[in-house]
């Protein structure tokens, strides 16, 4: 949905430049091309309708203030309803409730529930600071209960144990009462799942919710079934009172349709959405960023956030000094660097957070290629002994091929490594002492950096 509805957008903004006003043939224009990027995304046509409704109702007659252009003004009015569609800001899990708080998952079987509920326990962990213990009510699936149980400990919370051969009532009640007993604030349940809607499924989840009376219902759902994600939407609506939606695989080969279809056939609010297979990899969803995503506008703030939450600060200032100074660096501070980027997520991770604009151009960039080129560059550092990597100078023929070897790549590519650090280790010896200024001086850089920045130059530390 994103890249189909960006560069729809991109196209119409173009074409409607110079326009002085909004008229019903351009906002025809417009809605045609939204309504063909919903449909071709798998959103369910009820809710494409009363999209592209309310979108004509806001942007007829609608007057193009000063610098605006018609199409700038028609992707606003699309970006705030589908910030609208989606539940607008961000909406939060609630934990009022009298210890421990339960947390009921629903949903069908592959759509992520138990990873989920283990990425859950991290962010209640971590963010909110509460002792969590997770518990499994699926007794169908044979690697459920111990898949429930491997997770929950990389989350760094307490799992209860289960068998297949309880039942899902007698599991919840025993969990409710070890929880109550050892003063945990949050229980989460994770449920049965099956291949499609049947009446078992939802008999027992209706006892479930009966017997926990769960201060949250949450509706794990796959991003990128599309228009099944409705009829499944709706069978649980009907079963029971959902009070919020997981959206998983959001950083897959997803078309985006779910995000706005469930939302408006349940009425409950998205709270998380899954952007990665890692344990981590659960976002607070956010409406008004995700509809800036959609449209190609990027989210600044999830990249700032990625970045900050990925890199070690006092690590990073260390470096800054080192830089500064000109002196030392070597390829552990090598190592570091590339460590770092994998910290905050990998190249393609990052760039799915960048405008469409500033993405198209680094798009141009084979990022699975750059990745793995970052992992091979890491690899050939970690077979270099400490002294080699402190002087990397006495790395000569026999120490290159037994680093190569040990890398499981070709001598050239350590020649390659070795090379490219000569020339990182150059340019920062020119950051000694002004000494990139004094470059600019002479290439002339100053004056052109002075227009640049209309006239206004910062004092740079260095």
């Amino acid at each position: 949905m994103a890249s189909a509805l960006t560069e729809k957008l991109s196209r119409l903004v173009k074409e409607m430049r110079g326009q002085a006003r909004i008229t019903e043939s351009n906002v025809q224009d417009m809605l045609r091309e939204v309504r063909m990027a919903l449909l071709e995304a798998d959103v369910a046509l009820p809710v494409v309708r009363d999209f592209i409704a309310r979108v004509k109702e806001k942007a007829l007659g609608h007057e193009v203030l000063g610098s605006l252009q018609p199409g700038q003004v028609l992707v606003s009015i699309v970006n705030k309803e589908l910030a609208a569609t989606m539940g607008e800001g961000v909406a939060d899990i609630n934990l009022n409730a009298q210890p421990p708080a339960v947390i009921l998952m629903a949903g069908l079987q592959g759509a992520g529930k138990t990873t989920t509920t283990a990425k859950l326990a991290k962010h209640l962990v971590e963010k909110r600071k509460k002792k969590v213990l997770t518990v499994s009510g699926d007794v169908y699936r044979p690697a459920a209960i111990e898949q429930l149980k491997t997770v929950t400990a990389q989350a760094g919370a307490e799992w209860f144990p289960s068998t297949p051969d309880q039942k899902p009532h007698d599991i919840a009640v025993a969990a409710i009462d070890y929880a109550k007993k050892h003063f945990f604030d949050v229980l989460l349940v994770d449920t049965a799942g099956r291949l499609a809607i049947d009446e078992l499924l939802m008999a027992e989840i209706k006892d479930l919710h009966a017997t926990l009376k769960p201060v949250e219902t949450l509706f794990v759902v796959d991003a990128m079934q599309g228009q099944d994600a409705v009829n499944t939407a709706k069978a649980f609506k009907e079963a029971l009172p959902l009070t919020g939606i997981v959206l998983t695989k959001l950083d897959g080969d997803s078309r985006g349709g779910a995000a706005l279809s469930v939302r408006q056939i349940t009425g409950a609010p998205i709270k998380f959405a899954g952007v990665s297979e890692k344990i981590d990899g659960l976002e607070v969803f956010d409406a008004n960023r995700h509809a800036q995503r959609v449209l190609g506008m990027g989210d600044i703030v999830a990249l700032v956030e990625q970045v900050t939450k990925g890199v070690d600060m006092e690590a990073a200032q260390k470096m800054a000094e080192k830089l500064k100074s000109g002196d030392g660096f070597d390829l552990n501070d090598f190592l570091a660097q590339l460590q770092q980027m994998k910290q905050m997520g990998g190249l393609s991770t990052l760039m799915d957070k960048l405008p469409a604009e500033l993405a198209g151009k680094a798009g141009q960039v084979d990022m699975d290629k750059a990745e793995r080129e970052i992992k091979r560059k890491e690899g050939i550092i970690c077979s270099m002994t400490l002294k080699e990597r402190k002087n990397p100078a006495i790395i000569k023929a026999t120490r290159k091929k037994r680093i190569a070897d040990g890398a499981g790549v070709q001598v050239q590519e350590v020649n390659r490594l070795l090379k490219e650090f000569e020339q990182m280790q150059g340019m920062m010896k020119k950051f000694k002492g002004g000494g990139l200024m004094k470059m600019m001086k002479k290439m002339g850089g100053m004056k052109a950096m002075k227009g640049m920045m209309g006239g206004g130059m910062p004092k740079l530390p260095f």
